[in-house]
């Protein structure tokens, strides 16, 4: 059994909705009820009555509600308990951070911090978007530095959670070029002849962040995908060896364009891109939960640098220039 399985059930006990608990878990509703499924299946007992409306719970989902909040409290006190025991667990910042932003522009943003803030002692986990905010929902992590963009929004409770917009990130095409720059591949491509695409796996953020330039596109892109996996690194490496075109965030890619390894392959046409913010949230503290005073002192610093900038000046990308 995992222990995400009991952070469905009580959500979906208190919702009584699966397609709301499954908006609040970050999940798709098809993926949570298998969820809600492998628990009834471990249990051995249905948890579930789905032949009314609203959801109710059977008598021995209403039983195991009970015990799933105690089991849980119990998993995460434990967890409490033994990172409390680190020896730096209170002066260390844990960030929960998705793989690309935590190669590209975690290791400047540190180096910026240091030089405004000083040195920070800090701890990151690198996961994929859905984990990344999950880890901040469960209690995982001190700070959540993550991609947000208003069609594919990070769904955490403002009541709740703070957050701060750090800058922007651009998606765009990119493939293998000669040494003066020229791309071997160039959208749009035609029918007798698509491009080779390198795509994200269909449940990776910067896949959707794809789906959504290719159906907006004015003019239909003509690809035929060769190769797929959910880590941008990888299908930068990819691009270089010239297996196909790929949509990489404009950070990712920084070093090869200078280089003239890898060039746009979108002839700047501003309809195939894609601006994403980049955001940082923290549980808002409390009375119960007042967090690490090193993460408040570094909101704070971060809140006012925000508010010293001057209003008329132009949002900075993630690889340094304005946007």
């Amino acid at each position: 059994m995992e222990t995400k399985w009991l952070e469905d059930f009580i959500s979906l006990a208190e919702t009584r909705s699966f397609s709301r608990s499954a908006a609040l878990r970050h999940v798709t509703q098809p993926a949570f009820s298998r969820r809600i499924q492998s628990l009834e299946a471990w249990l051995g007992a249905d948890l579930i009555d789905r032949t009314s409306y609203p959801t109710r719970l059977t008598p021995a989902g209403e039983v195991f509600y009970e015990q799933a909040l105690e089991m849980l409290g119990q998993v995460n006190n434990a967890r409490a308990l033994l990172r409390g025991k680190r020896p730096t667990a209170h002066t260390t910042v844990d960030f929960a951070v998705p793989h690309t932003l935590s190669l590209t522009y975690m290791p400047k943003w540190i180096t910026e911090l240091k030089d405004g803030f000083g040195t920070l002692n800090s701890r990151l986990i690198a996961l994929n978007v859905h984990d990344a905010v999950m880890t901040m929902v469960e209690g995982g992590c001190d700070l959540l530095l993550c991609y947000h963009h208003p069609r594919q929004p990070v769904q955490l409770d403002a009541s709740r959670y703070d957050m701060l917009t750090l800058g922007s990130e651009t998606l765009r095409a990119y493939a293998r070029c000669d040494k003066s720059g020229v791309p071997s591949l160039l959208l749009p491509g035609s029918a007798k002849a698509p491009i080779p695409f390198l795509s994200y796996t269909s449940n990776a953020y910067l896949g959707r962040m794809v789906d959504m330039i290719l159906a907006d596109a004015e003019r239909p892109l003509f690809l035929e995908k060769r190769y797929e996996t959910d880590m941008a690194e990888g299908l930068k490496m990819m691009a270089l060896e010239g297996h196909g075109i790929a949509f990489l965030p404009e950070s990712a890619v920084t070093r090869e364009i200078k280089q003239k390894h890898l060039a746009r392959a979108d002839g700047g046409q501003p309809d195939w891109e894609l601006s994403m913010e980049i955001r940082l949230y923290r549980e808002r503290p409390s009375g119960q939960r007042p967090g690490k005073p090193i993460v408040s002192r570094l909101w704070e610093y971060l809140v006012e640098s925000r508010e010293a900038k001057p209003r008329n000046r132009k949002p900075r990308t993630a690889a340094g220039k304005a946007a």
